[in-house]
């Protein structure tokens, strides 16, 4: 199988590509650059493998939840790229990526992007080789946090460099570690897509859109 992964939803740009189980990516982190990098980092993929964008089986690109402008550009270059090469899409949650990024630490997972204007994306996922969605993903103050966490879990994302301190205090002794500097790589989104290409879970260019949770 030959997919290929980006995501641009954080302060991070990256690119994967699966092919035939072999693993080529890029990732640099840049804010505010993403427009200038991911076409270039999949164009250099692509030209590494010695691909062309009709020979892949999926796309799948970082759907959210994230920085506004970063989701719409992921949103719109898998557009792109599947209208002009005839291949569907697959969605990929970024928080779902970051979780994937540190499956195994526990068999909880809880990823956190800080969403700015003192609120978070927060998800609940348990660990495996694909990770499973437990709980709705939500936007919430960090202090308004209702969720119950019944066994030792692992933080990972920037929601964790921003209000650690809270969230521990939300989960007091629930907490067995967290990786706070850490964002959605595409190359993580792989296993993910594969799984959702196996099912089926597939788009259309016109029914990609992204996720933001927050509506305003």
């Amino acid at each position: 199988m030959n997919l290929l992964a980006f995501d641009t939803s954080t302060e991070a740009c990256s690119a994967a590509l699966s092919l035939d189980g072999e693993i080529i990516s890029r990732y640099e982190l840049a804010p505010r650059r993403h427009t200038d990098l991911v076409l270039p980092m999949i164009d250099r993929i692509l030209h590494e493998a010695d691909l062309v964008l009709s020979q892949l089986d999926a796309i799948a690109f970082g759907r959210g939840p994230g920085a506004f402008t970063g989701v719409r550009i992921a949103t719109g270059v898998a557009q792109g790229l599947a209208y002009s090469a005839d291949v569907p899409l697959i969605a990929v949650s970024s928080l779902a990526t970051l979780a994937q990024s540190v499956s195994g630490k526990t068999s909880t997972i809880l990823p956190a992007i800080d969403a700015r204007m003192g609120e978070i994306y927060l998800g609940l996922y348990r660990s495996g080789n694909v990770v499973k969605l437990l709980e709705d993903e939500i936007v919430i103050k960090p202090e308004e946090i209702e969720l119950i966490i019944k066994e030792n879990c692992y933080g990972a994302g920037s929601g964790w460099h921003a209000y650690a301190d809270i969230l521990q205090q939300k989960f007091t002794g629930k907490i067995q570690g967290f990786t706070a500097d850490i964002y959605p790589d595409a190359r993580y989104m792989l296993p993910l897509a594969i799984h959702d290409f196996q099912q089926g879970k597939l788009l259309k260019p016109e029914q990609a859109a992204p996720v933001y949770l927050r509506d305003k």
